[in-house]
């Protein structure tokens, strides 16, 4: 009698914030490899999100997940079975499985992981596409310089965080935007920004302001919305803006015939005026630089010159409600979910 394992595919799409409606849980056999293959046990799930696109069918960079299909997202398994010669039973690897708790692999795209480097839990955050969004961002695009000043929303997050702490790193003053005082207190105390803004304080306008008395020289874009419209006026000519995302919008309803908002002359305006140099990336657009980007953040581990918070969830059928509390800001550090025991 064959094993069961549960899944997690799309149900629905949603329309505006996604509900549990969107999400179904089911039970399937686990699959047996074949020549070539390999199977492999999730141990973590990686909530992120540009996850929320995904679950639209408008057009984007990738592929939309189709109805009934797995959810996906980047996975740390274990592998439990292997007819592939270059991967071993017990094999800790990188992988990008999605939603579920077993599932087969060709081999093709999977990385290696060597517990002794770091929890393997970090290769889908720190040591990972987070960390690597932050890295390459920052540094390919936003070139900071030392004095200059940094300034990067969700500050507190998986992202956010590696970018104000790099910031740091390479001799700029780094100015984060959280939610709350609990998370601009660690952002602060525990990160080593020089400052930290509460985007729900009333008047986050001037607190930018004061915080940012010599201006923006680098704008870290992860969130859009208010934040955005609080930061706009105190870019510095040729300041540079790397955008990896728009969480505040990702359940705004936008289709074909969505008239021009009012705000779009004002920042054409100041792109002009300023020269502002704005660019959107998407972190495999870096992936040649890898190597630079494990070993310095490697060594930036090893050194206490970065540190990381983990925000972990117990269980696969955990996912739906936790990545809610993602586009809604409740996480604190890298959302994960704990799919399977981590025997590492």
């Amino acid at each position: 009698m064959s094993q069961s394992a549960k899944r997690i595919v799309l149900a629905s799409r949603p329309v505006g914030e996604p509900t549990p409606a969107n999400f179904r849980l089911e039970d399937y056999a686990v699959p047996t490899p074949g020549e070539g293959e390999l199977l492999l046990r999730t141990i973590w799930l990686s909530l992120d999100p540009y996850m929320r696109g995904r679950m639209d069918d408008g057009p984007s960079y990738s592929a939309p997940v189709p109805i009934g299909g797995v959810m996906e997202g980047g996975t740390v398994c274990e592998v439990v079975a292997s007819n592939n010669p270059g991967f071993a039973k017990g094999d800790i690897v990188l992988a990008h499985t999605g939603w579920q708790q077993s599932a087969l692999s060709n081999g093709k795209g999977l990385r290696k992981i060597d517990p002794a480097i770091a929890p393997i839990s970090t290769a889908v955050g720190i040591l990972g596409m987070p960390g690597m969004t932050a890295y390459t961002g920052l540094l390919a695009i936003g070139n900071p310089q030392p004095g200059e000043t940094v300034v990067v929303a969700a500050a507190s997050g998986a992202v956010g965080s590696a970018v104000g702490q790099i910031a740091k790193i390479k001799g700029a003053r780094a100015v984060g935007i959280a939610g709350g005082k609990e998370k601009c207190d660690y952002v602060k105390s525990e990160l080593g920004f020089d400052e930290c803004i509460d985007h729900r304080d009333p008047d986050l306008r001037a607190r930018v302001k004061e915080a940012c008395p010599k201006g923006i020289d680098v704008y870290f874009e992860n969130v859009g919305g208010k934040v955005f419209d609080a930061v706009l006026p105190r870019f510095n000519d040729f300041a540079r803006i790397p955008v990896c995302g728009l969480i505040a919008d990702y359940n705004t309803i936008f289709g074909k015939d969505t008239p021009t908002p009012p705000w779009a002359n004002t920042i054409m305006r100041q792109i002009l005026v300023k020269r502002l140099n704005f660019r959107g990336f998407i972190v495999r657009d870096f992936a040649a630089m890898f190597p630079d980007f494990i070993r310095d953040m490697s060594q930036w581990l090893r050194e206490g010159k970065i540190k990381h918070r983990e925000f972990v969830t117990e269980g696969l059928d955990s996912a739906p409600q936790a990545f809610m509390g993602l586009l809604k800001g409740k996480n604190f550090g890298k959302q994960l979910v704990r799919v399977g025991p981590d025997k590492a």
